[in-house]
């Protein structure tokens, strides 16, 4: 019996969001990498506070995964200004940041006895890692639903959200027409 004709739409949504998803893990793993890296040379080899560091070094790596990101794994969407897009993806990267630094500083300030940077760094730089790895997880799921649901265009024969549209018409509408796109 051949498949109904909504179980091969359905089943080509799913396979999209798949490779989507891998394409989005892949650009975070080299975001994450950099991110990593940059708060753990801080961190570990300069002795700068954990969530100093981590503020750098997501701010660092935020460059490339807005680049890599609207390159290789959203498709931009025609009925949004550029201005707007990169509007939603710096508050919703503000709201990320905002997460990461708040579980480092918890880690590293609240679970950390006063004074553990100069005392017990090894400790220090321990909480601040594992705190790293858990904002990454958090962090990254709220990167990809929020730009899903805003920045992502949908695929040929569906509609964006109402709300996606809403942004999008109104950015459009408040953009000079020499620069809508």
């Amino acid at each position: 019996m051949p498949p109904l004709p909504f179980a091969r739409v359905y089943i080509g949504d799913v396979k999209n969001l798949i490779a989507q998803l891998v394409k989005f893990g892949l650009v975070g793993g080299i975001a994450f990498v950099i991110d990593y890296g940059i708060m753990n040379i801080l961190v570990a080899g300069f002795h700068v506070n954990a969530t100093l560091s981590a503020t750098i070094s997501f701010t660092i790596s935020l460059v490339f995964n807005y680049i890599a990101s609207m390159k290789f794994v959203f498709t931009r969407r025609d009925d949004m200004a550029k201005w707007m897009e990169m509007l939603i993806f710096l508050v919703s990267s503000l709201i990320g940041l905002g997460i990461n630094d708040l579980i480092i500083w918890y880690a590293t300030s609240v679970m950390l006895p006063a004074g553990s940077l100069t005392s017990q760094h090894g400790k220090y730089v321990l909480y601040t890692n594992i705190a790293k790895l858990v904002a990454t997880v958090i962090v990254s799921i709220w990167n990809f639903v929020i730009r899903k649901w805003l920045l992502d265009a949908p695929v040929e024969g569906k509609q964006a959200s109402p709300a996606a549209r809403a942004i999008g018409k109104w950015s459009i509408e408040h953009t000079p027409k020499s620069r809508a796109r």
